[in-house]
């Protein structure tokens, strides 16, 4: 009796059901076997370059961006108010759970691809093809809306909106009512060629213009702080108090500089190139977040201390604080930050990318051009050319600022599904995992071997008899068992049934649970409803959520977790209670997005649908794989290393 799965069999039915089995298919996480049977003599290897600094300079460089300079003034005006400091605390908290989530699976899952690689191994195709494209989003608009954003800064360190040179400066096309942007071209440009020369190299310049970024924000506080010793800090001296906009108004700003602190997960998409990825890419990230969460925090309790919120400027507002008190050059070390800040961010924008498009393409989702790997550099050029490329174009010609909030879907999405990976992880990780059909000869000997060993005959009186149970359940010591007794043997295949449930529960309870995040912030959401139907939704909704965390409270977690990747890294704490607080955040943020955000959104992703019916489906690598037990995989591999041999 053989083990093979028959996940890739097309049911006679129709080509329908083949096309819905293969939304569901996961691929298998890299491990040192994989990646030798899977690419040997290939050069698309990237270079293991990164050490901690270099991952702290890129999520510092990506997360911090020239919005602090005006998120302050714009959020201590219309929600905040002095308790700026407080909100800017609950968003780091908020973002602390994501990065929680993406240090464990960056350090078990550590290959290029980020949220896509895990939505992929823990999910399924499908869904993992819909993240992939959304980021793809993501970081192609992001990085041409911040290269828009660069040159009027730039003009202001020259002297005035218009002084760039006539070769930089915006020109407008008469009859098309179009403004073109060849700084911003020219700086995508420069930036691409620069990600093309190495990663060890680009992280260097990035840490370096980061550096500058932080000095100057440094600066802020440290200046700030003492003129507003010298000043008895007037900001806080106001007789409507620390919370002149209520909680509510808190925590409303939380919501909005929430989206200050999405940048770290640039970190998770380098994780092919770390040196040590278990030990690195987790302490990175933690590091990361939390200097850019002191920063802001810092820099917010300053500057709504020197000025009351209500007089502050809602543009330039730590530039006219610094005015306010008689420092009117500090606007250009302000100015200085928010290029250099802006500049970072740029670069951390178009590096994730390219390694996106290579994972998706070294899986057969997308053609294999994106996943060359310059022997030289060890980077993809291609994918990083055709990058720059694109979001080089959409800079020049396109104001892209109402396309902005795309940008916060990808993520958002992004950070959803990385929390219920953790979750599937924990209680129901793949118990099986495709290998290539070339090593079918490998699993028809091991099949034979353990069927062999299975059927062998026994003495006369005692008759051995195995019950195998599902890789991955939580009780390894009923793999296989022989029994001499029909009592025992009828206990075993009860306690083996249970088991088998008990990973059908987890599974299912968690699908409930995410089905009562929708509903509960959908209720909270959605100001059309009445009163009642909010409540009723609201509380089936919360009875949902409530019960999920309740039962897998209770349920063990799978003891098949802790063979789940590469061990020995980071493991998230307060599960299941983290992760679901994590999905509730982000869910509520994307609803709250806007409908025309997401029609914006539902127009790429349905082009997105398109191609993956027409091309990756087909092209998939895991079209002809063949699913065996994980607990069989190192055998299957021994084998068919001896056979070569």
């Amino acid at each position: 009796m053989g083990f093979v799965g028959d996940t890739h069999k097309i049911d006679k039915g129709g080509c329908f059901i083949g096309g819905m089995k293969s939304l569901v298919r996961r691929k298998q996480v890299d491990s040192a076997n994989s990646k030798s049977s899977s690419r040997a003599g290939s050069s698309n290897q990237l270079a293991k370059a990164l050490t901690i600094p270099h991952l702290i300079s890129i999520g510092v460089g990506s997360t911090i961006g020239a919005g602090v300079y005006i998120l302050v003034g714009t959020v201590a005006r219309e929600h905040s108010g002095p308790a700026l400091t407080i909100s800017f605390l609950i968003a780091g908290i908020a973002a602390a759970l994501s990065a929680f989530c993406y240090a464990e699976l960056a350090s078990r899952c550590p290959s290029a691809g980020s949220a896509y690689h895990y939505s992929y191994i823990c999910v399924g195709e499908g869904v993992a093809w819909l993240i992939g494209w959304g980021l793809v989003l993501e970081y192609t608009i992001g990085g041409s809306a911040v290269a828009r954003g660069i040159s009027p800064n730039l003009a202001m360190l020259f002297g005035g909106p218009d002084s760039l040179p006539a070769f930089l400066a915006r020109h407008t096309i008469p009859g098309l009512n179009l403004t073109v942007d060849p700084c911003a071209a020219i700086l995508v440009f420069v930036v691409t060629g620069l990600l093309c020369v190495g990663i060890k190299e680009s992280t260097m310049v990035q840490g370096f213009v980061t550096s500058v970024n932080v000095c100057v924000m440094a600066f802020v506080i440290v200046a700030g702080g003492y003129l507003g010793f010298k000043s008895g800090w007037p900001g806080y001296e106001l007789p409507v108090g620390y919370f002149p906009y209520g909680v509510d108004g808190m925590l409303a700003g939380a919501s909005t500089v929430f989206f200050a602190f999405i940048g770290f997960d640039s970190v998770a998409s380098t994780a092919e190139e770390v040196k040590n990825p278990q030990h690195d890419l987790p302490v990175g990230i933690g590091f990361a977040l939390s200097i850019c969460c002191s920063l802001y925090m810092l820099v917010s309790a300053v500057i709504v201390g020197l000025v009351p919120y209500f007089a502050m400027d809602p543009d330039t507002p730590i530039s006219s604080a610094f005015a306010r008190h008689g420092i009117n050059w500090a606007a250009y070390l302000v100015t200085i930050g928010a290029c250099t800040s802006l500049c970072s961010t740029l670069m951390g924008s178009i590096m994730p990318q390219p390694r996106i498009l290579m994972a998706m393409a070294r899986d057969g989702l997308l053609p294999s051009f994106f996943s060359d790997v310059n022997k030289r550099t060890q980077v993809p050029v291609k994918g990083t050319v055709a990058t720059g490329l694109l979001a080089g174009t959409l800079a020049f010609f396109m104001n892209v600022e109402q396309l902005s909030g795309m940008v916060s879907v990808g993520t958002l999405l992004a950070f959803t599904m990385v929390a219920i990976s953790v979750l599937i992880l924990r209680y129901v990780p793949p118990h099986e995992v495709p290998l290539p059909s070339s090593f079918q000869e490998a699993i028809d000997s091991v099949s034979m071997r353990r069927s062999g060993c299975s059927s062998s005959s026994s003495d006369i009186d005692v008759e051995s008899t195995k019950i195998p149970v599902t890789a991955g359940d939580s009780t390894p010591l009923l793999a296989e068992i022989s029994v001499g007794h029909p009592l025992v043997e009828k206990a075993a295949a009860k306690l083996s049934y249970l088991v088998r449930q008990r990973r059908k529960v987890a599974g299912w309870t968690i699908m409930f649970t995410c089905i009562g995040v929708c509903i509960v912030t959908s209720a909270a959401s959605i100001v059309s409803l009445s009163n009642p139907a909010r409540y009723a939704l609201s509380g089936f909704g919360g009875l949902l959520l409530l019960s999920g965390l309740i039962v897998l409270t209770c349920t063990d977690q799978d003891d098949a977790r802790h063979n789940f990747g590469h061990t020995g890294g980071f493991t998230c704490p307060f599960v299941p209670l983290l992760p679901i607080a994590c999905i509730l955040i982000n869910v509520y943020l994307l609803i709250n997005l806007g409908g025309a955000t997401w029609a914006r959104v539902s127009i790429w992703l349905v082009i997105g649908a398109c191609i993956y019916v027409l091309y990756g489906r087909t092209h998939s690598s895991l079209k002809s794989a063949v699913y065996v037990p994980a607990t069989h995989v190192d055998e299957i591999y021994q084998t068919s290393a001896n056979s070569l041999a």
